[in-house]
């Protein structure tokens, strides 16, 4: 387990006017599946000349590994900076740590061993160095979930295998994209365990989490959350299930007397459908697809996956390693762009909220009147009329 410190305090909700030297931001980037599309994603993403503007890039793979991709793309103009350690990263070019033997081989398209040993050696190294702090964020390329596994790697994927060697005790998945955020209540679970999983405490947890999130990592002043039902129709009374009356409204409730502005439980069917989760600033499924596919069929392309509620900064692209389409030059660079904007961006708001716990002002009291109803979330029943 590797330690982090974080500083923790109260939070005054006032804009206010910070003066502060912007550091240049470190950012790793894991290469992911060698046999995957993620040497395909970071050479398009980093091939902006933007990037570097914001941050110094170090892919975490082999240059060798990189060299045999580039060439596949019949890409002549993108060059790697060959480095042995982040210490010697370049500010001004794309960086590359050497974690690979000169042995390794690649086999396009095709899940295999070797291909899951060295996805966990580039991830082993970047989290070595941002335990060190030689890393101010970390950007994921896809692993395969299943030839990753071996007695270093147990794990569902990222987001558990950062919780346990950062030692959080508790996260959240969170999809991010201009549109909408959506975190979960559970994540990957087989669904029949779902509804044993759904408890008062787990999601008052997870709205803890997300509310702070919204504030510490996207400056959002006073968070409005929509909360999904588990139920179609969010039960419709009790007649298509108990979990809104007894757990999910409860929960709610109990979100609301700590502060956070929390409302629902909505289905998800008209919650999306009228285009309802316009109106938050986060939206909490209950579990995976129930908010995964709303998600993904508006930032498929866009969408990036954002680890909340850990010490340190992780971001990636919401797809896979899509062996279908690997060396075809079809894949998008433009997820894994975005994940690398996001990491920079959530970066910068966190520095502002450090800043703002350390001088704190004075709380204000928001009053909600009235008159002014019209600005609140909408009533359940007001768009999801059972079918």
């Amino acid at each position: 387990m590797i330690n982090f410190t974080t500083p923790d305090g109260p939070f005054a909700l006032r804009k206010r006017s910070i003066t502060m030297d912007k550091k240049t931001i470190v950012a790793g980037i894991t290469q992911g599946d060698i046999n995957g599309i993620g040497y395909e994603i970071i050479i398009k993403a980093l091939s902006d000349s933007a990037i570097t503007d914001l941050c110094i890039p170090v892919v975490y793979g082999s240059p060798k590994v990189a060299a045999y991709h580039r060439k596949v793309l019949n890409n002549t103009t993108f060059n790697f900076n060959n480095i042995r350690t982040v210490t010697e990263a370049h500010p001004k070019k794309v960086n590359i740590v050497n974690c690979l033997g000169d042995d390794v081989r690649v086999e396009l398209g095709k899940s295999t061993p070797e291909g899951g040993q060295a996805s966990l050696a580039a991830l082993e190294s970047a989290v070595a160095d941002l335990a060190a702090g030689k890393l101010d964020v970390l950007i994921t390329a896809p692993i395969d979930k299943h030839n990753i596994q071996s007695d270093k790697f147990r794990f569902t994927g990222h987001t558990d295998y950062l919780k346990s060697r950062i030692g959080s005790h508790e996260v959240l998945m969170l999809m991010i994209s201009e549109s909408m955020r959506i975190g979960f209540v559970t994540e990957h679970l087989p669904l029949r365990e779902v509804p044993g999983a759904i408890t008062i405490g787990t999601i008052l947890s997870k709205l803890r989490l997300l509310n702070k999130s919204l504030l510490q990592d996207f400056a959002i002043r006073g968070p409005r959350i929509g909360v999904l039902s588990l139920n179609p129709h969010a039960g419709d009374g009790g007649l298509l299930g108990s979990e809104e009356k007894d757990i999910i409204m409860p929960a709610i409730t109990k979100a609301n007397e700590e502060g956070i502005l929390a409302f629902g439980p909505y289905s998800s069917d008209g919650f999306f459908g009228s285009g309802a989760f316009s109106k938050f600033d986060a939206v909490l499924a209950m579990y995976h697809d129930q908010g995964m596919g709303a998600f993904k069929s508006l930032a498929f392309d866009t969408g990036v996956n954002f680890t909340a509620g850990l010490p340190v900064i992780r971001t990636s692209p919401v797809h896979g390693t899509a062996f279908d389409i690997t060396g075809k030059n079809e894949a998008s660079g433009n997820s894994m762009r975005q994940a690398i904007y996001a990491a920079v961006d959530i970066f910068r708001n966190r520095e502002m909220y450090r800043e703002l716990i350390r001088n704190p002002l004075q709380p204000q009291k928001i009053e909600i009147h009235a008159e002014h109803v019209d600005e609140l979330p909408p009533e359940p029943e007001n768009f999801d009329q059972p079918l």
